[in-house]
């Protein structure tokens, strides 16, 4: 039987997704739940991804052999942009069934999966392809990470639309407090508003407050 695989997804670039991602596995872990983290596509770097790396490092944790075997980091580009800007720099095509195929993998040795994506929902992988459209292919259910800061509203409730647009699953709405505003007002409301909206259109989701550690 195959684990659940949560893609994690951010309303904007630099919202916290992967610390948000190593700080859940490293809960979920502790709650006795075999948790492992995989990178979807990593741009920007060469043979390692950075993103996996403050995964384990958040999680106290060293490599795991799926680590090395490169499970976890199926497709790494060189350059440091969307990932279809990212192949055409490096002059090849994602392949999308090695990537399934790794995810798979990890679904049958681990209980959870989480499936940090790149950038936000509508970031395109190919020309033809975004990442909400890989999401809705595979069903996966959605963690999306938020924050108080100004003007995070507006780019999550269009996330949202998103996702109930397409039918998606949103698990949890995981807020990111090392993001804050620095106006204690504007995150105050930001947090009432959101969980507010959470309640009448995503009722079934959960609010998950990422902590700053």
């Amino acid at each position: 039987m195959s684990a659940p695989v949560y893609f994690i997804s951010g309303i904007d670039t630099g919202i916290g997704k992967t610390y948000t991602t190593g700080y859940l596995a490293k809960l979920w872990n502790e709650q006795g739940q075999k948790t492992i983290t995989q990178k979807l596509i990593q741009t920007g770097n060469t043979d390692i991804s950075e993103d996996i790396e403050q995964h384990r490092e958040i999680m106290g944790m060293g490599w795991f052999p799926e680590d090395q075997s490169k499970l976890t980091m199926p497709e790494i580009f060189t350059y440091p942009a969307s990932p279809h800007f990212a192949t055409q720099i490096d002059g090849r095509e994602i392949d999308f069934q090695k990537i399934a195929d790794a995810t798979q993998q990890l679904a049958e040795k681990y209980d959870l999966v989480l499936l940090e994506g790149a950038g936000g929902l509508m970031v395109p992988l190919t020309t033809d392809l975004l990442t909400i459209d890989y999401i809705a292919e595979k069903k996966f259910p959605v963690i999306l990470v938020s924050s108080g800061r100004l003007g995070s509203i507006n780019h999550t409730l269009l996330s949202l639309e998103a996702l109930k647009i397409r039918g998606l699953e949103l698990y949890a709405l995981a807020y990111n407090l090392n993001d804050e505003s620095q106006d204690a007002l504007i995150s105050q409301d930001t947090a009432a508003y959101l969980k507010a909206y959470l309640a009448q259109h995503f009722p079934k989701a959960l609010w998950i407050d990422i902590p700053v550690l």
